[in-house]
């Protein structure tokens, strides 16, 4: 039996029952004063605890069928290779209704799930797909067992359709075929459901993202474990759905940093998801305009198939024109150069749509005093209290503190306090005073709190209730907008001296995404030629030269290159032991110790540093970074590694994680 506790072990228990019980059902049981529910593992005559020392299982979910054992090896293997316990894999994947004690939820769960969540209707007509299109589909439909395969193509290339038409092939070839298909975010969820509901009205299609209410989840996710749903679609969390029919993954925006979970578990649902399609031996498709690095290095080295798509869908649709705007030389007018306000009025007199993209939510991302240099400081993080206007409040976005916005310098009593760069917030502001007549709508973190507000956003700018989109990355992918063709750029240019050397590759992401926006539909007669403006201070960039010619392939073997030569990730393989205590000397003291354990040949130790973001919550943190050439050799050292750590039982929180993805 495995519980969702986190210790490495698995647990005993005596069944005194008639029908003896399956590997893979879940049972009721009592783990010191308290009642949980487990996972069967195992069934055995003999244990090495004494009979009458074992506790008896009070009762086994008989109406919920057991999990496959091959979804019990995904959660083992998940276990071994991030160095968790299998319980704090296992169960945590399992919707809450599913493993309390009581039964009620489930019960009634399973008495909805007889009726149905189907969609009646006719199948909307399937378009003629080009030829690089139909390719990709019959190489998908073709593959013989485990094929991992990059669907690459330009934004607006209609990737989408050839999941659609593969799915098509795949269900009609396998009457009882489930197939799921994972987005890296909850807002992109609805517009693909809808997709795909049309196309199949006669299936049920499942749903499984952090954003349901916990009745909704459970009803899905039994969907999907009885195989009544044969279309499955999530985030990371739903690679870990029990899926007994499953002969396709697709994997949409795969380079999407969003599928590395980082609390808990801290597993890549990419990753996972290559492993799930080979133990399976089932095709597995990853799609993006921007791929991965890791990805990118293995179509070249021959492990994965490249699929292109070179050209947009829609025949007389073309790619934007790309223009970068030197701020030094157009200086800006309350964060809007002349170029684009000009561009933004020639849209608005077109009766066409325009977005601006800015990375950061809030009014500004501080306020500070000229007379004696105070700055908006959090005092529980090592971060700046970011602006929000709107609501009257300085908020921490990394721990969430608010305070009031003060009336005067809290430190001299100067009443002159000023709000220092900008965000969506304040550029909306800005915005209704250059085009007062014009619909502005921003769409970020802070507009889409409520559960169905960010659908219903994207809603008024698909029919056409909007002039000019403001937004963050909730914006740059996955969105058709049929009649927006501009995209203003705004303060891209901190990434380019970011610390972490993910953050190129990760800004030619956002930026190529985002100006996939752009020009998707046919350009109207007397309408404007879809542009991207940019603005930037380093127009001569080469980041900013691979982006103004779509050129991926060039910018991505200039990285790779990079990365080979300073021995960075896919060259190396890498783990970051982490700590964090009341003081950094503490949490320091303990990494250092760490280091110092039996280090074998061909493990690069480096040494603790404080991290980026040092203080958070009142808890001041470090780390150390673990290298490897070899991944077996990384993964054997932290085995046995950890176990030594846990010998230690030092005073403090730690976590590590396998293939990091902030350093």
């Amino acid at each position: 039996m495995v519980l969702d506790t986190p210790l490495e072990r698995v647990f005993d228990y005596l069944w005194t029952g008639e029908e003896t019980p399956q590997v893979g059902q879940f049972a009721l049981l009592t783990f010191g004063r308290r009642e949980m529910v487990g996972l069967i593992v195992a069934m055995k005559q003999n244990s090495d605890i004494p009979r009458d020392k074992l506790k008896s299982v009070l009762t086994v979910r008989q109406q919920l069928s057991p999990v496959s054992s091959e979804w019990i090896a995904l959660c083992s293997f998940a276990a071994d290779y991030y160095q968790r316990p299998l319980g704090e894999v296992a169960l945590p994947a399992i919707p809450k209704n599913c493993r309390t004690s009581k039964t009620t939820a489930l019960d009634k769960a399973l008495k909805k799930l007889s009726l149905s969540l189907e969609v009646k209707g006719e199948p909307s007509e399937s378009p003629q797909l080009n030829a690089a299109q139909q390719n990709a589909v019959q190489h998908i439909v073709d593959a013989k067992g485990y094929a991992p395969s990059l669907l690459y193509g330009v934004t607006g290339s209609g990737k989408t359709e050839v999941y659609l038409q593969a799915a098509a092939q795949v269900l009609a070839r396998d009457a009882s075929a489930q197939i799921l298909i994972l987005v890296p975010e909850i807002n992109l969820t609805p517009q693909l459901q809808g997709h795909f509901q049309a196309r199949f009205p006669e299936l049920t299609v499942a749903v499984l993202h952090s954003g349901m209410a916990e009745g909704e989840r459970t009803l899905h996710w039994l969907a999907a474990h009885t195989g009544k749903a044969r279309l499955i679609l999530g985030t990371r969390l739903a690679i870990l759905a029990s899926l007994p029919a499953l002969k396709l993954i697709i994997i949409d925006e795969e380079h999407d940093p969003s599928y590395k979970q980082q609390e808990g578990l801290r597993y890549s649902a990419r990753d996972l998801a290559i492993w799930r399609a080979r133990q399976l031996n089932i095709p597995v498709v990853l799609g993006s305009a921007t791929p991965s690095l890791e990805t990118w290095q293995h179509t070249i080295s021959g492990r994965y198939v490249k699929l292109s798509l070179p050209d947009r869908a829609v025949a007389a649709a073309v790619l934007p024109k790309m223009r970068l705007i030197d701020i030094a030389k157009d200086r800006p007018q309350e964060g809007l150069t002349a170029s684009l306000i000009s561009a933004l009025k020639q849209r608005l007199d077109k009766g066409e749509q325009s977005l601006l993209y800015l990375n950061r939510r809030g009014y500004a991302p501080v306020i500070a005093c000229d007379a004696c240099g105070w700055m908006s400081n959090c005092t529980r993080c090592s971060a700046f209290l970011v602006l929000h206007k709107q609501e009257h409040k300085l908020r921490c976005h990394h721990c969430s503190f608010e305070l009031r916005i003060p009336k005067s310098c809290p430190t001299c009593g100067n009443s002159d306090i000023q709000p220092l760069g900008r965000g969506t917030q304040r550029i909306e502001e800005n915005l209704q005073k250059f085009f007062p007549d014009a619909k502005i709508r921003r769409i970020d973190a802070d507009s889409t709190r409520l559960k169905g507000s960010a659908q219903a956003a994207f809603e008024t700018v698909h029919r056409g209730e909007v002039d000019i989109l403001i937004g963050t990355q909730m914006v740059a992918k996955g969105h058709d907008f049929k009649n927006l063709t501009l995209v203003g750029v705004i303060n891209p240019d901190n990434a380019l001296f970011s610390q972490d050397y993910r953050a190129g590759e990760r800004l030619f992401a956002q930026l190529m995404q985002v100006s996939g926006r752009a020009g998707r539909a046919a350009q109207k007669e007397g309408g404007s030629v879809s542009e991207v403006l940019v603005q930037t201070r380093y127009p001569q960039h080469p980041l900013y030269h691979a982006l103004k010619t779509h050129d991926y392939p060039r910018f991505a073997k200039e990285c790779l290159a990079e990365r080979q030569q300073a021995g960075l990730p896919p060259f190396i393989f890498q783990a970051l032991l982490r700590a964090e205590a009341k003081e950094l000397q503490i949490a320091i003291a303990f990494l250092r110790q760490a280091a110092e354990l039996n280090v074998p040949e061909g493990i690069i130790m480096h040494d603790p540093i404080p991290m980026s973001l040092m203080k958070m919550a009142n808890s001041e943190r470090a780390q150390l970074l673990i290298e490897s050439h070899s991944r077996p050799a990384l993964q054997a050292f932290l085995k046995e590694w950890l176990l030594q750590l846990r010998t230690l039982k030092p005073r403090i929180t730690w976590s590590l994680e396998v293939d990091p993805v902030d350093i």
